[in-house]
């Protein structure tokens, strides 16, 4: 059977306006989407996807931004074919919601807080399909059952802020879907969610997709993803297209070294590796020329791959020490209901009953959904959420003993890093006085001159420039940021430090550089980590040992090989089966069923 052709990008070019000048953020770009059909854009976060998908929906802000050249030529269902560039606003607007549909990355800044989430499917459904709103209400319901979303009549009426991540990832994509489009796009729709909720947010896209006959334009850093839903896919590298192909052809055979680098940096499932390789590895820039690095994926992952006697080796070493830290029956409760003389009836456990030892130099991991309780148990150990019970003893001293005093004096030695960057730094100081801030709060290096080679150090060691010492948090990337934070953290040495959700917002490049440092600092300045994920792959490769969490409890706790390789509990199997595998074979058998 013959593919409809559906879109034509021809010769796109997208330009901002900036202080330095012009910026081509896409250039001169050229794909088809057929009918049917799902693309993958990849690339890292400035490669000029989200600003392509942008470019198709024509909703670059201008000024800055500008569709400078090319087509974008849509082929309607009556047969007709117009440029998505050049027709009026106004037309423009009647396509853009009912033919092209797209689902934006941040689910809580696209969904308007003041209106119940039903109101807002409905203005879309009633604007396009010309319905009144008893019609549309019963529509609106009718997606929110589709989009398995619990209780759909009280989502019907909830706002934003009393729903999940997940949840509102739905009511958007319940909304992009609601009038029927030809083409669905998705940016980053799962970056932020766990590994369960985002196989069934894919799930229910495909079903969709295959339900509606629309195509999907699937825009993420995560080739595991791109593996599970793709059917071509396009590596985009500085605004530029590097490679297209099927997914088979990609995952099989790259020929760009940006791609191999891209391929090689997600964390292997099935191996442990002394380092993440990284795009570094496969290519470097001269002049803004690209020159490639004689090296296939499989070396690179062959090069940094640790022996598993090496590996138990070094898991024996550390449990022979006595423990660092011994969590003893910790309970973290929130009141929830309290009758008329202030008496609580009931409690959240957030965290409920957990004992474990973490051992000097060990990395803890802590995996789990949304909810289990990790970030909670991750800060009553830092005395930063409230205990109702049990024991924390660090180093001998049990530290829901302590007062104030003599916590802020032990907080030296306890850090965290947070999971956002950005809200963890204060935007109207220079990320030099935030580094330089603990130091003087703990009285360390004698004078600010002192303080400020200290931090000057910590830039370089974190792989910064020491220039950027009076820059503020907005003029750095996010994977920057990341890197800010962990200077921060190791500004008053500390020994121990929690690593909440720290990488879970980066590109996988950026991602396995951060994890590349983490490592290096752990091995260096002996640290010893709890390093708290939703990402089960993440864990993997970072942790000695894992725990499991669900709902305040221990599901599982073990060596971190054996836990992925032989799960003993329901719930483990399912946070692993839901990781995207992104192997030649899973693909295989996807592409054939396709066929």
């Amino acid at each position: 059977m013959e593919k409809k052709l559906l879109l034509e990008v021809k010769n796109l070019v997208t330009e901002f306006k900036t202080e330095e000048g012009v910026v081509k953020a896409v250039n001169n770009i050229s794909f088809d989407l057929y009918r049917g059909e799902t693309i993958g854009i990849v690339g890292e976060s400035g490669s000029g996807k989200s600003v392509t998908s942008l470019s198709l929906m024509r909703l670059i802000p201008n000024p800055p931004g500008i569709i400078s050249g090319g087509q974008m030529i849509y082929h309607k269902k009556d047969g007709t074919t117009i440029d998505l560039r050049t027709i009026s606003e106004e037309d423009m607007r009647s396509i853009r919601g009912n033919d092209i549909s797209m689902i934006f990355q941040e689910p809580m800044t696209s969904l308007n807080p003041v209106f119940t989430c039903g109101d807002q499917v409905n203005e879309a459904i009633m604007l396009h399909q010309k319905v009144n709103k008893a019609e549309a209400d019963k529509r609106t319901l009718e997606m929110f059952e589709k989009v398995q979303l619990p209780n759909p009549q009280r989502i019907l009426n909830a706002y934003p802020h009393q729903l999940s991540g997940g949840q509102k990832q739905r009511v958007m994509i319940a909304m992009a879907m609601s009038c029927n489009p030809d083409i669905l796009i998705a940016d980053e729709p799962t970056t932020a969610l766990d590994v369960t909720v985002q196989k069934t947010i894919l799930d229910l896209m495909n079903d969709l997709k295959t339900e509606s006959d629309s195509s999907v334009v699937f825009i993420t850093h995560d080739l595991g993803v791109i593996a599970e839903v793709a059917d071509r896919v396009i590596v985009m590298y500085k605004g530029n297209i590097v490679e297209q192909g099927t997914v088979l052809e990609i995952f099989s055979d790259p020929k760009h070294p940006y791609t191999k680098g891209l391929l090689a940096c997600r964390p292997a499932l099935d191996k442990r590796l002394s380092k993440m390789p990284i795009v570094a590895d496969f290519m470097k820039e001269e002049n803004g020329e690209i020159i490639p690095i004689d090296m296939t994926v499989e070396q690179a992952i062959a090069n940094v791959t640790v022996s598993q006697s090496t590996t138990d080796a070094r898991r024996e070493r550390l449990m022979a020490q006595a423990p660092i830290l011994q969590v003893k029956n910790l309970k973290t409760w929130f009141p929830t209901n309290k009758n008329m003389f202030g008496k609580v009836l009931d409690y959240v456990k957030a965290v409920d009953d957990v004992s474990f030892d973490v051992y000097e130099g060990e990395t803890l991991g802590l995996v789990g959904e949304s909810g289990c309780g990790k970030t909670t148990l991750g800060r009553t150990i830092l005395r930063l959420a409230p205990a109702h019970s049990g024991e924390i003893i660090y180093k001998g001293r049990n530290l829901l003993d302590l007062s104030d005093r003599e916590m802020k004096d032990l907080r030296k030695e306890m850090q965290i890093i947070f999971q956002d960057p950005y809200s963890s730094l204060n935007p109207r100081m220079t990320i030099g006085s935030a580094i330089m801030e603990p130091m003087q709060v703990h009285g360390l290096h004698g004078n600010d001159k002192e303080r400020k080679e200290k931090v000057l150090q910590l830039l370089k060691r974190v792989n910064m420039n020491e220039n950027q010492f009076s820059r503020y948090p907005h003029e750095f990337s996010g994977g920057q940021r990341q890197r800010i934070c962990i200077a921060r953290a190791l500004a008053l040495n500390p020994s121990f430090i929690i690593c909440d959700e720290s990488v879970s917002a980066l590109d996988v490049s950026v991602q396995a550089q951060v994890l590349n440092l983490l490592m290096e600092l752990r091995e260096e300045f002996k640290f010893t980590y709890i390093f708290i994920s939703h990402d089960l792959s993440v864990v993997k490769q970072m942790s000695d040992r894992m725990i499991v969490m669900n709902k305040g409890k221990i599901e599982e706790m073990g060596s971190s090989d054996l836990i992925y390789s032989n799960p003993q509990q329901t719930y483990t199997q399912k946070l692993i089966n839901a990781i995207p595998k992104g192997n030649l074979e899973n693909i295989k058998s996807r592409v054939a069923k396709l066929v």
